[in-house]
């Protein structure tokens, strides 16, 4: 259903971006990377955090990038990562397929800048064997996300 809502996404503001499909699983990054033969830094991966008791925000990064905590503290306040059952009831993507399109409810996007670094990323589609090719700021006009520096250096 996760995919589904993805496509309907992109069909509702009449965008024309395939959604590519894999037989292998691309639930991580080193997967992802692998499955479309691409480093690992160009896997867009969504992160979902909970900031304060309510607010629910999803952080879009290169996939080799690691969340600051300083930074993120900075940007947002105190956060904690949720559980992957919290996920799916809020975004409707399952852990490894997460992605900040075809959601139930619109969340915060904030992209972090490691994406910038690539002309071209690869953000998961909704399912753990999906992906699609999209620029930086595409994502980032189709989200109304925010740029952030949240992430520290690649590891």
């Amino acid at each position: 259903m996760s995919l589904q809502s993805v496509r309907a996404f992109f069909q509702s503001r009449d965008i024309q971006i395939p959604i590519i499909e894999t037989e292998a699983s691309t639930a991580t990054v080193a997967l992802a990377a692998q499955a479309h033969g691409v480093e690992p830094g160009r896997i867009a991966k969504t992160l979902a955090f909970r900031v304060g008791d309510q607010r629910v925000i999803l952080v879009v990064a290169s996939g080799t990038a690691r969340v600051d905590n300083r930074k993120f503290k900075e940007a947002f306040g105190k956060g904690k990562m949720l559980s992957a059952d919290e996920v799916v009831a809020l975004t409707s993507h399952p852990v490894g397929g997460v992605c900040p399109f075809g959601l139930p409810q619109p969340l915060p996007v904030y992209l972090d800048r490691t994406l910038n670094d690539y002309d071209e990323v690869l953000p998961a589609a909704g399912s753990v064997n999906s992906a699609m090719r999209i620029t930086p700021a595409l994502m980032a006009t189709l989200t109304g996300g925010q740029w952030v520096d949240v992430c520290g250096s690649a590891a």
